[in-house]
């Protein structure tokens, strides 16, 4: 039944690959905890969500939404799932319908057939609900290439199309939230969700400069809101060391951050390698900032790490092991190796370490033995928007 189930989705792919806008679903179930399992999985794959509790709600949903896909909670009987396909039905429903049967449940087969009896495109009924499969199975409702060339970053601005993601660092003894990276998302509406990848350019374009006050505005604008949450949460940014050359650009950054007893500062990640060919001027920079409560942090540091050692003045923070030295750490003595040369200089610059990439339990051991002090990894969360991370880390720790 899996593999018809996903054979059967990907018919949807060519559908929903033409749309000229993002893919919309609707979350029809009873049970909150189910709506919100299928709102992330198909969140995280750049569908725009709405939500309804009940048949009668479906009407209006519809209409305001027009969704092209409807994921159908079975667990509210076979009548009013009936009802719901009726519904569908008259309003000339095109998309998809996604039936969810609950164990023990036997309603999906004559649910199915009805639905097929009224003309509705209906996909075999999903027995079982994870938060690992679910976001596989829903993967094939989105287009599979990659813009190319690259979207242009000034119509993403104009347009309000980039957003601010976040993932958790997590205190490798107590396994605690212990702060957030935010990193820029673009929802763009025929792509859906793009990494930086796809829309970041070269150092010297015009528009880097509006993206890097973007990424300030928008972390200090969610910091008050993961307050309002009843979390203060320290948050790190990604600015490039273009922006971070201009005086105007530091005071910026000073003016924009929030004036609140609660907020203790901001950690700005900068990549390693422009760290080290930019080193008098980041060291500056580094001492400059921390009097206005704004650190620098290493990222990405891996077998370059010699070039920061023997310094007299080390004014960064935190030096983050690239992931190309933490993923498979385990069963590698070499990157084993790399990684504990770069905990001895952070240990002896007194600076605190992160190691990126953690996605096993094996790797997780392993950085936690060694003595790392963050971790930063699927493992314990991926990316997410700040009100996806709101709900899942801030009310959980």
């Amino acid at each position: 039944m899996e593999s018809q189930n996903r054979e059967t989705m990907i018919v949807g792919r060519t559908i929903f690959g033409q749309r000229k806008a993002v893919s919309k679903a609707c979350v029809a179930e009873p049970r909150r905890h189910i709506r919100t399992l299928f709102s992330d999985a198909l969140e995280e794959l750049g569908f725009m969500t709405c939500e309804c509790s009940a048949p009668a709600e479906l009407g209006a949903a519809l209409d305001a939404h027009l969704p092209d896909l409807v994921v159908l909670g079975l667990s509210v009987g076979e009548i009013e799932a009936n009802e719901m396909l009726k519904t569908l039905a008259a309003r000339k429903f095109g998309g998809m319908v996604l039936p969810f049967e609950p164990q023990d449940s036997s309603v999906a087969a004559p649910v199915v057939e009805l639905g097929k009896k009224l003309g509705l495109r209906m996909l075999p009924a999903l027995l079982a609900v994870t938060s690992g499969a679910l976001p596989y199975d829903i993967a094939a409702f989105l287009p599979v290439e990659l813009p190319n060339p690259g979207i242009d970053l000034g119509e993403a601005l104009r347009a309000g199309w980039l957003e601010l993601w976040y993932q958790p660092k997590i205190n490798a003894r107590t396994l605690a939230l212990s702060s957030a990276e935010a990193l820029a998302r673009m929802h763009h509406p025929y792509w859906g969700v793009l990494q930086p990848g796809c829309f970041v350019p070269e150092c010297n374009d015009q528009h880097l400069h509006a993206l890097s006050k973007f990424v300030i505005d928008q972390a200090a604008a969610d910091w008050r809101y993961f307050l309002a949450e009843r979390k203060r949460l320290d948050i790190s940014i990604n600015l490039p060391v273009s922006f971070l050359r201009r005086p105007e650009s530091l005071e910026y950054l000073h003016e924009k951050l929030p004036d609140h007893p609660a907020f203790d500062g901001l950690i700005v990640e900068i990549d390693a390698a422009d760290i080290i060919r930019n080193l008098p001027l980041m060291r500056d920079l580094a001492n400059e900032l921390r009097i206005h409560d704004i650190a620098i942090a290493v990222d990405d540091l891996g077998t370059d790490w010699p070039a920061l050692a023997g310094l007299d003045d080390f004014p960064f923070v935190k030096i983050k092991a690239d992931r190309a030295v933490v993923s498979g750490c385990a069963d590698d003595r070499a990157k084993r190796k790399v990684c504990r040369q770069i905990l001895d200089l952070a240990n002896g610059y007194g600076a605190r370490t992160v190691a990126e990439g953690v996605e096993t339990r094996a790797d997780f051991l392993a950085v936690r033995d060694m003595g790392f002090d963050l971790i930063q990894g699927f493992m314990f969360g991926k990316p997410m928007a700040a009100k996806k991370f709101a709900r899942r880390m801030l009310c959980s720790s």
